[in-house]
Order: C-alpha cells, then sequence, then structure tokens
C-alpha cells in the first residue's frame, strides 16, 4: 500500500517552474509516519499542467491507494478538473499556503476528494497524511512520530 504526494507546478508571473522541495524535517516526518503506519509515500514534483496529469494517471494505476494532490498552479485548470472524476483513487488536497493568505481549492464536487489540509504552511503536508492514513484505518498505528 502506498500513498502518492503528487505536487503540481507553481506559478512566478508568467512562469510555471516545479514546487520547491519540501523543508527536510517535514520530508522526514512524513516518511517516518507513513513507515509507522505500515505504508510508504511516494512524492513526485510536476513542472507542468501536462506532467501533473501524467502522474495522477500513473499512480490511479499503481498499487497506491490514497493521494495526496497540490494542484499548484493548476488547481483552476479544466483538464485536470475533467480528470479527477475519472480517477479510481481518493484524494486529499493539499495546499502549503498559510492562514493569512489562502490558496484557492479545486471545487467541492470534482472527484472523489476526502479531505482538504491547508493553511499550515509545509505541515499541511502531515494534515494530509493524517486524513489520508484516517481513511485507510490505520491512523492509530505508530503515532509516536512528532510533527
Amino acid at each position: 500500500m502506498s500513498i502518492f504526494i503528487i505536487r503540481g507546478p507553481e506559478a512566478s508571473g508568467q512562469l510555471i517552474r516545479t514546487a520547491q522541495p519540501l523543508p527536510a524535517p517535514v520530508l522526514k516526518a512524513l516518511v517516518h509516519r507513513a513507515i509507522d503506519a505500515g505504508t510508504t509515500v511516494a512524492i513526485r514534483a510536476c513542472g507542468s499542467e501536462q506532467e501533473l496529469l501524467d502522474a495522477l494517471r500513473v499512480a490511479d494505476h499503481s498499487r497506491g491507494e490514497v493521494t495526496l494532490l497540490d494542484p499548484g498552479a493548476c488547481v483552476g485548470s479544466t483538464r485536470l478538473q475533467r480528470l479527477l472524476p475519472h480517477l479510481h483513487n481518493v484524494y486529499v488536497e493539499v495546499h502549503d499556503d498559510d492562514a493569512g493568505a489562502p490558496e484557492d481549492c479545486l471545487p467541492a464536487d470534482v472527484g472523489q476528494r476526502i479531505g482538504v489540509a491547508h493553511g499550515y504552511c509545509a505541515q499541511s503536508y502531515m494534515h494530509a497524511l493524517e486524513i489520508a492514513l484516517d481513511h485507510l484505518g490505520c491512523s492509530e498505528v505508530g503515532c509516536s512520530v512528532g510533527t
């Protein structure tokens, strides 16, 4: 069983670029928490809308059961919104914003979204992972990893 973390590109003016790497302490905590819960995480940072769509399709055909999706600059993408209802895996929408500057979210009725994690900066990924683990029924396993 795997949880996929798929990060869309970020916007910078007219330029679109791959999302910045997650801070090392957050990445380490994500990996350790997943291992403690008996699962693994696979992370993919995408540099374009097409790469994001392709990564979602690959994750949907792999052994993963939940995707943590940060749509990034593609949050308003019609192509993304058309794809999500056709995917089998459920997803948690993630935004690494802070409470003072919330990012837009995907429409609530698009695909099998089981939660939204935003307002906690990079820690939003930890919150999203807990939502995913709860959905999988392994949230009580190994809760010793601090966030």
